[in-house]
């Protein structure tokens, strides 16, 4: 038999065989409700391509990849069929903590298995907890999320009821690693998410320019966390809070610079005797706090004092409550109101008139942060920065990762 007649149809066999598992994707969003307001997709092929090509272009890790507990079990044995696009979402109305993803199951006791050796607990009716991470099984699906609130409308209008709108992942993201989408109504506002050697990019503007420009000014600062926002800026951030502080206060822009510090806390405690003597006892510990300065420009400062005031942010001794780091001490000049902690107080940079955000790593940041595992501290302290951007309708976050031999899918 000619062996070119057998090689042409096993090449073309295996060509269809790789776009299929390589390429081919179904982009039908199944599982985002109707009252959605976000969506982050995650292309879980293209993420796995690229931690590919890092293994096969990085020979070392070859054989330096640490053996994973079969005490722990993985995520590729554990029961999840592993979705084209993952969805995760936040419900329109809800806490800005709160979000959601529904899985498909290829054996739904297998992962319960799985959950148990992550030292999930089981809390009746298929619904497990491990800190602020919830799952609840419903036949071959999972819902997951960071509360259990929505879990059971969900399974009614997702799982239960076959009528409602699917999404098509074309609409949210483009060849990208991942896309965080915000939909209000028919509008839909799409960011991009790439994932790149030592760092994470998310924006929402193809020629990063614009915000390259704000990046190389302000990293060249030295504090801890640095920001200037204007009146539109600090209207979007106290969204979140449902305060319409820059409208109600004449706000106009804001300056702010902290540093973090270490100092010795004195605690007194009292016990008694054998004689029943009150004994005075000192404990000294080491906490973190910030030293910071902030600049507040308003139309009319006057209006801005009566605001603060008026919310209960201003006490007897002119200091801000708002900020629950104390001591500190608030002011009000003719262009409009200054906070500033009266320990370890720190000076103002110059105004860039940019947007943007800038926190720097630092080892007291982490240190302090008691409540995470290990492995999330790590993470922590590979991050060299995070800087948001802003300019017009140009949105921009970069997570920037300290230099390594290896890229970020292959450190994390």
């Amino acid at each position: 038999m000619n062996k070119k007649k057998i090689i042409v149809p096993l090449f073309l066999l295996l060509a269809v065989a790789v776009y299929f598992i390589a390429f081919h994707k179904d982009k039908s969003l199944q599982y985002i409700p109707d009252s959605a307001d976000a969506v982050v997709l995650i292309d879980t092929k293209k993420l796995t391509g690229q931690y590919l090509f890092s293994l096969v272009t990085h020979p070392s890790k070859w054989s330096g990849r640490k053996a994973k507990s079969k005490s722990s079990g993985s995520l590729k044995d554990s029961g999840i069929r592993i979705p084209d696009f993952l969805q995760i979402f936040h419900i329109k109305g809800t806490k800005f903590t709160e979000w959601y993803s529904v899985l498909e199951l290829k054996d739904s006791q297998k992962f319960i298995t799985y959950l148990k050796k992550q030292n999930f607990v089981a809390k009746g009716n298929n619904l497990f907890q491990k800190d602020q991470f919830f799952f609840m099984i419903n036949g071959n699906h999972c819902i997951a999320g960071t509360s259990d609130l929505a879990f059971e409308t969900l399974q009614k209008r997702l799982l239960q009821n076959s009528v409602h709108h699917v999404w098509e992942a074309d609409r949210f993201i483009q060849n990208t690693v991942g896309s965080i989408s915000f939909i209000s109504g028919q509008k839909i506002r799409n960011f991009s998410i790439e994932l790149k050697e030592d760092e994470i990019e998310i924006n929402n503007n193809s020629n990063p320019e614009i915000l390259n420009m704000i990046a190389s000014k302000a990293e060249k600062g030295n504090h801890f966390l640095e920001l200037e926002l204007d009146k539109e800026n600090i209207r979007n951030f106290t969204r979140f809070f449902k305060k319409s502080i820059a409208d109600s206060s004449q706000i106009t822009s804001l300056k702010a610079a902290a540093d973090l510090r270490q100092i010795n806390d004195t605690i007194v405690t009292y016990e008694y005797d054998d004689n029943f003597n009150e004994v005075e006892r000192k404990t000294v510990q080491k906490i973190t706090q910030p030293s910071y300065m902030i600049d507040i420009l308003s139309n009319d400062p006057e209006k801005t004092w009566q605001y603060f005031q008026s919310e209960k942010w201003i006490n007897n001794e002119n200091q801000f409550t708002a900020i629950p780091f104390q001591p500190n001490k608030i002011a009000q000049n003719n262009k409009g109101v200054t906070i500033k902690s009266t320990r370890n107080p720190i000076s103002l940079p110059s105004r860039l008139k940019q947007n943007y955000i800038i926190i720097r790593n630092n080892a007291l940041l982490y240190s302090s942060l008691k409540m995470l595992s290990n492995s999330e501290k790590k993470i922590i302290s590979d991050i060299d920065y995070v800087l948001y951007g802003n300019k017009a309708q140009n949105y921009w976050v970069k997570i920037k990762a300290k230099k390594g031999e290896l890229p970020l899918l292959l450190r994390w």
